[in-house]
């Protein structure tokens, strides 16, 4: 009768223990074993680092977060310094970066409290100061006033009138962008409808939002505007945030601002996504957008809200996202209503198609299945006319579909950087 000698799960905790916290802390805390800890160690190897670290439920990264929060809101700073120094120093990808590290800190700071947290950024410094340049990491003075939330960027507005309001992205992970990209929004949106793509993609690219002019926070002067005034704004502004040449992003009317900005001022502009756009309407199109014009001068932003959100989103995401419909509603809403029917003004006229086919530069049209504003025809059209256009449908999305669909928008987006 054979007998196996090894205690496994002891082998396997001490094995999840060395990968967790590393070799050395783990070598000097067995040499410290003695009679009267030996128990207490063999437990917390088998219980905690096997039983617990062991499970496959959640991945290394995560559970190193939980540790950090609880022992944060514990006040166990001992432990909270093992295992923050050991997860700056971990082997990709179960480490955290230190900003990923200041996210678990800022966390606690609402749900642990803000003492406990301003307890912990003292000692994650101390850490950071000691291994940072074991990481390639390095404490830089910045003032308070100058942090800009990663959420939504720093917030500005054009010196140059008509003033627009803007967003900047810095690339999370610390180093040097990979490429600008500008995301433009639809009619009678604002910034705001970008945020989970910004996010995403500032992870190594600088984004840039704005509002365009009659909408959000940039001014409203009198219309009726153009879509050549829309893409001057566009260049003005790129211009004064010495942006260099971007990939722009733009969906409806923000995808006809970027066609006519690359055919105007093409040395602003390297690749472009044109979603749920056109470059053109026929005679009975534009006549609705004159009488939108006319409804929105006459009864306010009210008057059409309605028949908008049936545009925006398709029945079936109306009924399944009511929260989020709402709130595009509330921002439409609140869209000044000269401005609005100025805009309608400049979407009413776009007419790119005789130009399209000297844009050289690569080009994503994007169409939604479901859209009846820019119908799946108009985006064939487009790519039709562009040297170098590649034509995507995303299944089951109407007009806004970076919205209604933003997995299958996003993975597009990235499709595209990538063959860039």
């Amino acid at each position: 009768m054979s007998h196996d000698p090894i205690d496994h799960a002891f082998e396997r905790g001490l094995h999840q223990r060395r990968a967790i916290l590393g070799d050395a802390w783990v070598d000097r805390s067995l040499a410290n074993t003695n009679n009267f800890n030996a128990d207490f160690q063999n437990l917390i190897t088998r219980f905690a680092w096997n039983d617990i670290w062991g499970r496959p439920g959640l991945e290394a990264k995560t559970r190193r977060a939980i540790v950090l929060s609880i022992t944060i809101a514990l006040g166990r700073w001992e432990e909270f310094e093992l295992h923050a120094r050991a997860a700056l120093l971990g082997q990709h990808p179960d480490h955290l970066t230190p900003d990923e590290l200041k996210e678990v800190l800022m966390q606690s700071a609402i749900y642990a409290g803000v003492p406990a947290a301003n307890t912990a950024f003292t000692h994650a410094q101390a850490i950071l100061l000691e291994v940072g340049p074991r990481i390639g990491y390095a404490l830089e003075a910045l003032p308070p006033a100058a942090a800009a939330p990663p959420d939504i960027g720093g917030l500005g507005r054009s010196a140059s009138l008509p003033a627009l309001r803007y967003s900047v992205r810095e690339p999370r992970n610390g180093k040097a962008s990979r490429r600008t990209v500008v995301l433009s929004h639809a009619l009678g949106c604002d910034l705001s409808m970008w945020d989970e793509l910004a996010n995403l993609l500032a992870e190594d690219c600088r984004v840039i939002a704005y509002d365009h002019r009659g909408h959000g926070g940039s001014d409203a002067p009198p219309g009726p505007y153009s879509m050549a005034a829309l893409a001057d704004d566009a260049a003005r502004l790129l211009r004064a945030l010495d942006t260099g040449p971007v990939l722009w992003i733009g969906l409806s009317m923000g995808a006809m601002v970027g066609q006519e900005l690359a055919l105007r001022h093409p040395a602003l502009v390297t690749a472009l996504v044109a979603a749920n756009t056109c470059c053109g309407y026929p005679a009975p199109a534009q006549a609705m957008w004159q009488q939108r014009i006319a409804s929105v001068r006459a009864d306010g932003m009210a008057a059409i809200a309605e028949a908008v959100m049936h545009r925006y989103f398709h029945e079936g995401y109306r009924v399944a996202h009511p929260a989020t419909v709402e709130r595009f509603r509330h921002r439409l809403l609140g869209t000044d209503a000269a401005g609005y029917a100025a805009c309608c003004a400049a979407v009413a006229g776009i007419d790119t198609a005789a130009r399209l086919p000297r844009l050289e530069i690569p080009v994503l049209v994007i169409a939604g299945e479901l859209d009846l504003g820019t119908p799946p025809a108009m985006a064939e059209r487009m790519a039709a006319l562009l040297p170098r256009a590649q034509l995507r449908m995303i299944a089951q999305a109407s007009h806004i579909s970076a919205i209604e669909q933003p997995a299958a928008f996003a993975a597009l987006i990235v499709e595209f950087l990538l063959g860039l």
